[in-house]
């Protein structure tokens, strides 16, 4: 798979007060496979700078997305509007089983790319984690893209 597109992910997370944002924009691939489009890109782990992982994101319809992780950490979420999912979630600590419950998909997704938003929440023994939004945009990537620096720059 061709990795020609810029893919922006901002991640927002709150615990009891606490809110916290991560932000990462990388070069990825985004298909469409019958009613399903797929956003594939690689982010690297926060244990190893040199390791990376591979994330796919499969977008069903304008209320189903599944996320997919391999890896040491693999995980399969998934985040269906107005429904509850329980879903295997690995860590380098173990295995545990958390409750998804997704409050809102926003699909705005075509050919092209768009954008998709998520709001869900996180549960552990159904005692609530966290509560967290996803807001993604694809597009195509040109050349005015990539910055290209020679070295010594």
């Amino acid at each position: 798979m061709q990795e020609n597109y810029l893919i922006s992910i901002k991640g927002r997370q709150r615990v009891d007060d606490e809110t916290g944002e991560v932000e990462l924009t990388t070069f990825g691939s985004y298909v469409r496979r019958g009613d399903s489009r797929y956003i594939v890109y690689k982010e690297y782990t926060s244990e190893d700078k040199n390791t990376t992982r591979t994330s796919i994101l499969k977008v069903d319809g304008g209320n189903k997305v599944t996320l997919m992780r391999g890896g040491e950490d693999s995980t399969r979420l998934i985040l269906e509007r107005g429904k509850r999912h329980l879903c295997q979630y690995d860590t380098e600590f173990g295995n545990m089983m958390i409750g998804v419950f997704t409050s809102r998909v926003q699909s705005e997704l075509n050919d092209l790319g768009g954008k998709l938003e998520v709001s869900y929440t996180l549960d552990i023994n159904s005692s609530l984690s966290s509560q967290n939004e996803i807001f993604i945009t694809i597009k195509e990537a040109n050349n005015k893209d990539v910055e290209i620096s020679a070295a010594g720059n």
